[in-house]
C-alpha cells in the first residue's frame, strides 16, 4: 500500500501494488484454486506457467459462475460461501475457466491510467509484471479508493 506521500495524480502502480503476489498455476483444479482463495482471503489471483509467466487470471466470479453450472447447468449469480462454491466445483484444470489474456500493467504506470483501465476492462484487478512478464503485485480498485481518499485536501 501507500507508503511514500506524493500528490494523488502522481502515484504509479508500484506506489499502491500489494507486493505479496498469490499466483495460481493453470494446473491447478478449480477446487484447490477455490480453497486458495479461502485460506490467503483473496477474491482473485493471476495464472501464471511452469515459468512463472501471467498467462491469466481467476476470479471468485469465475469460480461462482462455474459452480453454478456444475450445480444447476445453468449460470447464476448467487453468492454462496466458500465451503459451498469448494464442494461443487469440478476438479477440472484452472486454465479452462481463467480468464486468458489478462490486463497487465508495468510499475510505472499512472494512477489515472490505472483508473481508465480498470473502467474499460470492467475490472477490479490489475496485475503488476516485470520485463518478463512475472506478476510483481496487484493494484485493486480498492487501492486506488484508498489512495482518494487519504489524498491530502488540494493535493493533485
Amino acid at each position: 500500500m501507500l507508503a511514500v506521500r506524493k500528490p494523488v495524480f502522481a502515484l504509479t502502480a508500484r506506489d499502491l501494488m500489494n507486493p505479496a503476489v498469490v499466483t495460481i498455476p493453470r494446473e491447478m483444479s478449480l477446487r484447490a484454486a477455490a480453497r486458495s482463495f479461502a485460506a490467503e482471503r483473496i477474491s482473485g489471483a493471476p495464472v501464471v506457467d511452469a515459468e512463472g509467466h501471467c498467462v491469466g487470471v481467476l476470479s471468485t466470479t469465475d469460480l461462482l459462475a462455474k459452480s453454478e453450472t456444475a450445480r444447476h447447468g445453468q449460470k447464476c449469480s448467487a453468492v454462496y460461501s466458500d465451503w459451498q462454491v469448494g464442494d461443487t466445483l469440478p476438479q477440472e484444470e484452472v486454465q479452462s475457466y481463467m480468464t486468458a489474456d489478462p490486463v497487465t500493467i508495468g510499475p510505472e504506470t499512472d494512477i489515472r491510467r490505472m483508473a481508465q483501465m480498470m473502467i474499460d476492462a470492467d475490472i477490479h484487478r490489475l496485475i503488476v509484471v516485470d520485463e518478463a512478464a512475472q506478476p510483481i503485485g496487484i493494484v485493486s480498485s480498492t487501492d486506488l479508493l484508498a489512495a482518494l481518499a487519504t489524498a491530502e485536501e488540494g493535493g493533485d
